[in-house]
């Protein structure tokens, strides 16, 4: 097997080595970046994030401000053009330059990957870098090294959930339950009359009958995830009201969350947890299937009538191979 010419003289290939290093970095932040459901590219975000600190700008003062060839930003405008990221026009007194500024989904875009990728990939890089020493040489192989154990986009999503924290339910917490749960209602359906009941009265509804709600807790941002636990019978919970602030999006707090959750119905003696649900809600089905709930038709026939909405019903039944992590 032919050797790593390019590691081996890494002083006359400092370069190549420095190139690869970056590619291979960016093809990571790529799938981070996906994960979001976002099409950027991550030789892009420098220039998207020019943007959005400085504001409109002209080519030349881009070039400036990123330290790039003209010819480099150039091509980098006319894609994000194609893209439709960015806008030429002619914004100022001289009618000779063109500037470059954010279109509405180049705003858009650039705001979700504030939350849902930026700080992220920060965090597992710093995760990465805050332990590196030696020669600049040995800290490069060491990057590298770390790399191959954990590449950028697994050490995201663990970073993601590092400023996490859970809550359990107190009076105070009683408006950001109802709040949390009424931005997602009222963003996809109608309120019901029994979503409002136990809104407005989570205490003499959920905990007092012998449930419980959960709270996740963003580092800076607050408590912005809510579940509840609800008491249906003789170990019987329903698996309800669990919403994530759209603020918070993109950080694995319903993840994080849904899995206290199952731990909390499994330490409160559960031997039947269950959900209701709409097909509309795709992704948190999604999240569901994933930790281990399966489509029943039982439990639709027995609860499915509780709510207009209802149209998919589904019991925890996790396979044996399936784990739920400790905090």
């Amino acid at each position: 097997m032919a050797s790593d010419l390019v590691k081996e003289r890494a002083d006359l290939f400092l370069g190549s080595r420095l190139k690869r290093l970056g590619e291979r970095m960016q093809g990571e932040v790529v799938r981070v970046a996906e994960r979001a459901g976002l099409a950027i590219q991550p030789s892009q975000y420098p220039l998207l994030a020019t943007l959005d600190r400085y504001g409109p700008l002209t080519i030349g003062e881009l070039t400036q401000a990123m330290q790039l060839s003209q010819p480099t930003v150039t091509r980098a405008v006319s894609r994000l053009v194609e893209m439709s990221l960015v806008e030429v026009s002619r914004l100022r007194r001289d009618q000779r330059h063109k500037t470059i500024s954010l279109t509405e989904a180049g705003r858009i875009a650039v705001d979700r990957s504030k939350l849902m990728v930026w700080p992220q990939v920060e965090a597992a890089v710093k995760q990465i870098t805050c332990t590196l020493s030696g020669s600049f040489l040995d800290q490069i192989t060491a990057f590298e090294r770390m790399l191959d154990d954990q590449p950028l986009d697994v050490r995201a999503v663990n970073a993601a959930t590092a400023g996490l924290k859970l809550r359990e339910f107190s009076d105070d917490l009683a408006g950001a339950f109802r709040d949390i749960n009424a931005e997602w209602i009222a963003a996809m359906y109608r309120v019901e009359p029994t979503d409002q009941d136990v809104l407005d009265y989570p205490r003499e509804r959920i905990i007092d009958p012998g449930g419980a709600i959960l709270f996740v807790e963003a580092q800076g941002l607050g408590v912005v995830g809510a579940c509840a636990l609800q008491k249906t019978g003789e170990g019987r919970y329903e698996l309800t009201k669990m919403g994530v602030l759209e603020v918070a999006r993109g950080r694995k707090a319903g993840e994080f969350l849904l899995n206290a959750v199952i731990r909390k119905a499994e330490q409160m003696g559960a031997e039947v947890l269950y959900l209701l649900s709409n097909r509309k809600s795709a992704a948190a089905i999604h999240l569901y299937e994933k930790l281990g709930f399966v489509h029943d038709a039982q439990i639709m026939s027995e609860y499915g009538a509780r709510y207009e909405r209802c149209n998919v019903a589904m019991r925890y039944l996790p396979s044996p191979a399936m784990a739920v992590p400790d905090e």
